[in-house]
């Protein structure tokens, strides 16, 4: 398979499926333990929600920029350079851009609208995720582009880029260029690239491991059942070690 026709299979699983095999549970047979689940920042956390449930799974490479208040000192980079980047990647991607303003007006800067996401939308680009607000929701849906964002609203003033393909953090996760994202409404998920044939495998095996359970668990009518089904075990504890 290619890379791509990987990352399109990857959109039958959800995103927590994609944790569980990425570091969630250590210990079982399918998880790669990418990270240590705790102490590091691979998934997002509840301060952004997917904006577009209904668009399902969203799988892409990212491309990630820093975003601030116009700096007089510094004028290197632009959005023309975001596109240049976005352009560069393998395709699709998924724009992660972090918003570095002053809290008194963190949650006013709707940064991202309908003419920003036409431009990434053409070059190969399928969803972006921010640590803040965006706006023209309304405008932005029918062209089926996913956001993850912390919230909505109506305007912003002077902004510039200030770094493009850096390491981020937006929504409790740790970003480096050229990372797998999967998002969904439970939130996003990231991965090395290399690590995609693998994370495809765990994955398609965890989900016929879990719907054998499932399967079972559907026909028992007692604790005991239930209790062998398990094997002992609670869930997402190695069953063969």
């Amino acid at each position: 398979m290619t890379d791509q026709e990987m990352i399109e299979e990857l959109k039958n699983f959800d995103t927590p499926s994609i944790t569980n095999v990425v570091a969630t549970y250590p210990d079982h047979h399918l998880c790669l333990g990418l990270y240590n689940p705790w102490s590091e920042n691979w998934y997002t956390d509840q301060t952004i929600k997917c904006m577009y449930p209904e668009l399902g799974r969203t799988v892409g490479y990212a491309v990630t920029c820093t975003y601030g208040l116009p700096d007089p000192n510094y004028s290197g980079v632009t959005f023309m350079d975001v596109l240049d980047a976005l352009d560069a990647s393998p395709k699709p991607t998924v724009f992660v851009f972090e918003q570095k303003f002053p809290p008194e007006i963190q949650g006013k800067v709707g940064l991202a609208g309908g003419n920003m996401t036409t431009a990434m939308q053409a070059i190969g680009c399928v969803g972006a995720i921010s640590n803040g607000p965006s706006r023209d929701i309304d405008e932005i849906r029918p062209m089926k582009f996913q956001y993850m964002l912390s919230g909505v609203t109506a305007g912003h003033g002077a902004q510039a880029v200030h770094a493009v393909n850096v390491p981020v953090s937006v929504g409790g996760m740790d970003v480096a260029p050229g990372e797998i994202i999967h998002m969904d409404e439970n939130g996003a998920v990231k991965f090395p690239a290399d690590k995609l044939p693998q994370v495809l495998a765990n994955a398609r095996a965890l989900q016929e491991e879990e719907e054998e359970r499932m399967a079972k668990m559907r026909k028992a009518t007692s604790a005991k059942e239930l209790r062998a089904i398990f094997g002992g075990h609670s869930y997402g504890d190695e069953e063969e070690k």
